[in-house]
């Protein structure tokens, strides 16, 4: 590093031609050598004041599975004998449910059979038979509630804690508080599904008021994995160059003129990152390189699961070139017919579509992350943005084939380091309706993903508009009973 401002001026004028020299900036701020020339324009650092980890991590990587639309509990991870013993009955509570469209039919039994799973004995539904073969691996939160049953905030609060948009993502919060591990690859990749967005849009891996840095980079499963990685027309080695550092000068003269921006700042890593991924996207994203036996364990051969199967094996080779978030989605917008977990009309037909998709290749993804060695350091989460109700959506009295939204009590799973195997924490009630037993916010997942990350969420904050923020909001308690 250079002894003096004057040597350190060239040094940075230096680093400013050319993609070769400009990549040590992103590794020199990467390290937190330059963290005091890249502040935002509120005058704070944008890296974090008390930058983690704030205790040993168990996991240093996470895998986000988010089934978007409402995934139901009593059809897969919450077993209700007593739901099945009333099926075809009222629901007999003195409260009226207040549901998304206002309809409260008669209970109805799952249309799985669920039964106890490995050495465990966990509970999981013929929805997922081959999720069921690792079971020993999972972790099932039954208890946790949402504070929305609309789609678009409760996406938003799954995603951020917030019910609003605008605020930083847990994938930001993490590459906000630990950065990369890789200098070709972001910290932060989703693969959307190939059928369409979730509700809202890229606003669900948005960095919010944090530095534009953080926010998601879309890494696409099927065809091109991103727009314009390479230029239509072959440029010469020459011109390419020459065009390089024009920009740089140009970059140079608006920093002097207007001062530094953390617009303009992320602009210019964005161009520096995307030449870096030139060379190291099309690699990872080589699906082909696996063994036949590794594509036809993720489900590559066969229609139905191909989409998500590469989703989950193109993840397991980002987390092997150190991309530290990788965010999964199944389901897209919502169209007709449906191709989310919103199953208001037909659960079976619902459901069993979307589970037939990403069933097989989620249980392979753990069994190659188990052998390769990479699950002890790995969490994988798999939520939705609430649950659905254990009586149908019908009019009183009439017994229909789909269910509501249910923001009362829902079930998400986990599976990887830190936590406690083939267990279940937490409970809903007889017919699984609402959380009664170690009710679990947003917060607390939140709270807890961190933890388990090294992070204390009460330390990972970031002052905006006079408010220091943090992903918990002023809420959230880690769930030590999911740890190991």
């Amino acid at each position: 590093m250079p002894s003096s401002l004057e040597n350190r001026r060239d040094f940075l004028s230096f680093a400013s031609h050319g993609i070769g020299a400009t990549a040590a900036l992103m590794l020199l701020q990467r390290d937190r050598f330059l963290q005091a020339d890249d502040s935002t324009s509120q005058g704070v650092l944008s890296e974090a004041d008390d930058p983690p980890p704030h205790h040993a991590p168990r996991v240093r990587r996470v895998i986000h599975i988010v089934m978007n639309g409402g995934f139901s509990q009593v059809d897969s991870f919450d077993h209700k004998p007593e739901l099945e013993r009333q099926h075809g009955k009222p629901l007999g509570s003195s409260e009226k449910p207040d549901v998304f469209f206002g309809q409260v039919g008669l209970l109805r039994k799952s249309d799985w059979e669920f039964k106890q799973r490995g050495e465990s004995g966990l509970w999981i539904s013929e929805l997922f038979p081959n999720l069921a073969t690792v079971a020993d691996d999972l972790t099932v939160v039954r208890s946790m509630f949402a504070e929305t049953s609309n789609h678009t905030p409760g996406t938003f609060q799954e995603h951020t804690g917030f019910r609003l948009n605008g605020f930083p993502t847990i994938g930001a919060w993490m590459s906000f508080g630990l950065g990369c591990e890789t200098e070709n690859l972001p910290a932060y990749v989703v693969i959307p599904d190939p059928r369409g967005l979730p509700a809202g849009g890229s606003i669900n891996w948005t960095n919010g008021f944090l530095p534009a840095r953080h926010q998601g980079v879309v890494v696409r499963s099927k065809g091109a994995p991103i727009d314009d990685l390479f230029p239509a027309t072959p440029i010469a080695e020459s011109t390419d160059q020459a065009s390089r550092e024009l920009l740089a000068a140009l970059n140079r003269r608006h920093r002097e003129e207007r001062g530094g921006g953390d617009v303009l700042a992320a602009r210019i890593r964005s161009y520096e990152l995307a030449a870096r991924m030139q060379l190291a996207v099309p690699e990872v994203a080589a699906l082909d390189q696996e063994t036949k036996a590794t594509q036809e364990d993720y489900g590559l051969n066969r229609s139905e699961t191909a989409d998500f199967g590469r989703a989950c094996l193109l993840t397991r080779r980002l987390l092997e070139k150190g991309v530290r978030f990788v965010q999964m989605m199944s389901g897209g917008a919502f169209a007709s017919p449906r191709i989310n977990w919103d199953g208001h009309e037909d659960m079976r037909q619902n459901h069993g579509q979307e589970a037939l998709r990403i069933d097989r290749p989620i249980a392979a993804l753990i069994r190659d992350l188990k052998q390769r060695g990479l699950l002890d350091e790995t969490l994988i989460l798999a939520t939705s943005e609430f649950g659905r109700t254990p009586f149908t959506q019908s009019q009183a009295q009439v017994l229909g084939a789909g269910r509501d939204h249910n923001q009362y009590g829902f079930s998400i799973w986990m599976a990887g380091g830190g936590l406690k195997h083939g267990f279940a924490y937490g409970a809903t009630d007889d017919v699984g309706w609402k959380a009664v037993e170690n009710r679990t916010s947003w917060y607390d997942l939140h709270a807890t993903v961190l933890h388990l990350l090294g992070i204390d969420h009460q330390r990972l904050t970031f002052y905006h508009n006079g408010i220091r923020r943090r992903l918990t909001n002023v809420h959230g308690e880690v769930v030590h009973g999911v740890l190991a």
